[in-house]
């Protein structure tokens, strides 16, 4: 069985033996219990203001009532006894007072308090004794020496209770006491509906936000769910096929996660990158080594026969031998160059040179090391030029324009060198005048091992390479290369490297 396969289906045994609770369920039951807490919050303050007035309101009634009873009550002198308070708040209407049309005591404003519903009146005397009680008294008296204001508890309602001493307007002596007990049926029933209210739209809005957030977590945690997916197959299958395969589905979501899932396929690109990088570099080296190996070990076989015997071939087969040695060095040394100039993004992204010294610097060791060649520059950059480039990868492209260069330029020795800069990159223009590139090749010059007259590329060295190395350099620093030439005629190599801005630390 693959290892891959094994590994994936073990990790997958992890997950599922673990708990899982979806992130969706999470989030909805989350956003019910923290609707149904802020409308918990809110309905406890709103029910204390409604109970409130609404106590208000009967407390306003009852002490209305207590105020009327006090008012009609204290105009007597002595003691109040219960024939007197009888006649005083029970009403039966005479018939000559009705002939008189005189007014119902209970028509008065004032008495209307004494016959509102679950209000009772109740009087006593100083020893504290009931003379006289509108309706049944829900609550027992106490005497009290001022005013006292309660709620109580009577089986199933509460009751309001008020009393206070009654005192003779002339003498100022408490003559008796007066209560008013009102039974908050209305009240009581005004806040069991509030409650069932609240609790009934608290559900439901809980409910629906919960069912909201079900919805509006499944689309916002899509690119998740095509995460998961994709990692799923990565860790089942071979990693190879599913890097190059697997991918999350672009979203337009625009928001974090769709920007997570690009960042996602584009670390599976350049994982992609460096798999195949991997495989082209084991590749070429396989079929490159593969003459230099065959040549060498043929001198060996040689040498071991018969030839270490004579002097004269056992020295041409050294020499031969170190030659294709020297070769091999230098090939697995370009293919190393080659393969690592995919990753400078990631080793050397904040690096900065100035492209004015490294060409300066690259033009005269290219001076000097070819006395016969003509060497022209033309250089519009005045002063310090910073580019985004390792100083060593600008130096190493420039090796590599100016060698090819020399290489093709047998018949006319002249090369063009130019510096320029627009408002964005930095140009170095590389010109020779020897074979060029018939049309047909321009777009095979940048391939590995590709060499146009191959018989002299090989006299000449080189193992095909350079421009490979030069154009990865350069697609890792977000530059570019482009060429225009003409078989006889030579060519024109144009590099544009992106100019390094700095920051002014003031301004941040």
């Amino acid at each position: 069985m693959n290892n891959t396969n094994v590994t994936g289906q073990d990790s997958e045994k992890k997950v599922n033996n673990k708990r899982f609770v979806s992130l969706k369920v999470k989030w909805s039951i989350g956003m019910g219990l923290g609707v149904l807490l802020i409308f918990a919050i809110f309905s406890v303050l709103l029910f204390q203001s409604f109970s409130s007035i609404l106590l208000r309101q009967e407390k306003t009634y009852s002490h209305n009532a207590l105020s009327t009873v006090s008012e009609r009550l204290e105009n007597q002198n002595s003691e109040l006894d219960g024939s007197y308070v009888k006649r005083i708040l029970s009403y039966e209407v005479a018939p000559v007072e009705k002939e008189k049309n005189t007014p119902a005591p209970y028509t008065d404003s004032a008495f209307i308090s004494l016959a509102r519903k679950n209000l009772a009146v109740s009087v006593y005397d100083l020893s504290g004794n009931l003379i006289f009680a509108s309706r049944k008294v829900p609550h027992h008296f106490k005497k009290t020496g001022s005013n006292e204001d309660t709620v109580v508890r009577n089986g199933q309602h509460h009751v309001f209770v008020t009393s206070r001493p009654l005192k003779s307007e002339s003498t100022n002596q408490v003559i008796g006491y007066a209560q008013v007990t009102n039974t908050l049926k209305d009240y009581d029933q005004a806040r069991n509906k509030l409650i069932l209210i609240f609790i009934v739209f608290g559900v439901t809005a809980g409910l629906a936000i919960a069912l909201l957030s079900m919805g509006l977590s499944s689309w916002l945690l899509r690119p998740i769910e095509s995460l998961n997916e994709a990692i799923r197959k990565l860790s089942a299958g071979n990693e190879g096929k599913a890097i190059a395969t697997v991918r999350v589905p672009e979203l337009q979501q625009h928001d974090e996660l769709s920007e997570l899932s690009e960042l996602f396929n584009d670390m599976l690109d350049q994982m992609q990158g460096y798999i195949e990088q991997q495989l082209q570099f084991v590749e070429d080296v396989s079929h490159e080594l593969r003459t230099p190996v065959s040549v060498i070990k043929g001198h060996m076989d040689l040498l071991n026969r018969w030839g270490k015997d004579d002097p004269e071939i056992l020295a041409e087969s050294i020499d031969a031998s170190l030659q294709e040695i020297e070769r091999m060095e230098s090939l697995v040394q370009e293919m190393l160059d080659l393969s690592r100039a995919g990753q400078v993004n990631v080793q050397f992204g904040d690096e900065t040179s100035d492209v004015r010294e490294v060409a300066l610097q690259v033009f005269s060791n290219f001076e000097m090391i070819h006395p016969d060649f003509h060497f022209s520059l033309d250089n519009e950059l005045r002063g310090e030029t910073q580019v985004k480039m390792y100083r060593n990868h600008l130096e190493q492209i420039m090796v590599i324009l100016m060698d090819n260069a020399v290489k093709y330029s047998r018949e006319r020795k002249e090369i063009y060198v130019s510096l320029s800069k627009t408002n964005r990159y930095a140009e170095l223009v590389v010109q020779d005048f020897g074979t060029g590139i018939p049309e047909s090749e321009i777009k095979k010059i940048f391939g590995r091992f590709y060499r146009v007259d191959k018989a002299r590329s090989r006299e000449q060295g080189g193992n095909g390479l350079g421009l490979s190395i030069a154009q990865r350099l350069l697609e890792g620093y977000h530059g570019k290369i482009t060429v225009e030439s003409a078989a006889g005629q030579g060519s024109l190599f144009k590099v544009s490297i992106p100019l390094y801005f700095p920051v002014n630390d003031e301004n941040e």
